[in-house]
């Protein structure tokens, strides 16, 4: 077949660069496009006398970063045209949120234009985990991943193990299980309840009921429910574990509740409304995760949270700096006027 690019060969650098940095110029100049066949080793061999070994390394290297692709039997085609973007980042989350923006923003952001980012969701599904990784294994410089996964975690394991370690970077959640050398930016999600509520045992002792609604639906991590009761075992808290708030949930006085969903709050609060129970007073509240409008709802609801957009930044900072360290991210009470 006809090369549809030209290779004028230098001594300065390596041939089998030289291959390389021809298809990507072709590819920038649309001589070459998407699905395009290129020449077969053999071809490209025998039109600019080269060895075989150099032209294999040339196709290696473009594989690698999935420029290109094979068929078994068919031979190479352009497999990708973004070539402009020095970086192309996989980017995994569990869900669709508004912190997962957060987060989101933030990693973009901070690594700039010479990045291209996709986003992939999993749904906390380790079988549409895995056909998203087997897809995509090759074609990208990193692999960030949330590993919220609480079925099947022996699936998710052997999954993520098919990825470079010096590819993949663990966001929002550690797996100590992973032997390989990885970086990493999470919640210790155990601790940090744990910590946060000792921050506001203070405020806590004008209660006399400690509650956690822990949704059952919505897949959260168990280690929640440990550092929960890790706190009020440690501190001879009373204490509950309740799955959702609804207009029949009985609230009492003298309870403080640490609700994760939001829906659950604002049930909470139409509860406390219709019942005349003074947030802050008689009821207390402690939300997850900062957001503007707690902030100003009920002159400010007290939250523990982690930084969302710190998350992302040190994510993206780990990629630029080509780290591999584990960052646990700040988490932290913010006192407000619900508790």
């Amino acid at each position: 077949m006809e090369t549809p690019f030209l290779i004028e060969f230098e001594d300065a650098n390596p041939k089998y660069l030289q291959i390389v940095d021809a298809v990507i110029d072709a590819i920038r100049t649309r001589k070459l496009t998407r699905g395009q066949r290129v020449p077969s080793i053999n071809e490209l061999s025998e039109e600019f006398l080269l060895s075989r070994d150099t032209v294999e390394k040339a196709y290696r290297e473009l594989r690698r970063r999935g420029i290109i692709t094979s068929v078994k039997g068919k031979g190479y085609f352009i497999h990708r045209t973004d070539i402009q973007a020095s970086l192309r980042i996989m980017l995994v989350f569990n869900k669709i949120s508004n912190y997962k923006k957060q987060i989101y923003n933030s990693f973009v952001r901070t690594l700039g234009n010479d990045a291209k980012v996709d986003l992939y969701i999993h749904h906390f599904n380790a079988h549409i985990f895995k056909t998203l990784i087997d897809n995509a294994l090759g074609l990208y410089d990193y692999y960030v991943i949330m590993p919220h996964f609480y079925e099947e975690t022996e699936l998710v394991l052997e999954t993520i193990q098919q990825i470079p370690s010096e590819k993949l970077i663990l966001l929002d959640r550690n797996l100590p299980q992973l032997k390989q050398i990885y970086g990493a930016v999470y919640q210790d999600f155990e601790m940090d309840i744990c910590n946060a509520l000792y921050e506001a045992e203070d405020m806590l002792r004008r209660y006399q009921e400690l509650i956690l609604v822990f949704p059952e639906i919505i897949p959260y991590p168990p280690e929640i429910v440990r550092g929960f009761k890790r706190f009020c075992l440690e501190t001879n808290t009373e204490f509950d574990i309740i799955r959702e708030i609804s207009s029949s949930t009985p609230i009492q006085k003298g309870e403080v509740y640490v609700v994760i969903e939001e829906t659950d709050l604002v049930n909470l609060i139409k509860q406390c409304r219709s019942k005349n129970l003074r947030v802050g007073k008689d009821i207390g509240i402690i939300s997850y995760n900062e957001t503007p409008l707690k902030e100003i709802l009920l002159d400010g609801i007290t939250v523990i949270t982690t930084n969302h957009e710190e998350m992302g930044k040190l994510a993206a900072e780990l990629i630029l700096e080509k780290k591999s360290e584990h960052i646990k991210n700040e988490f932290h009470l913010i006192r407000r006027h619900s508790l």
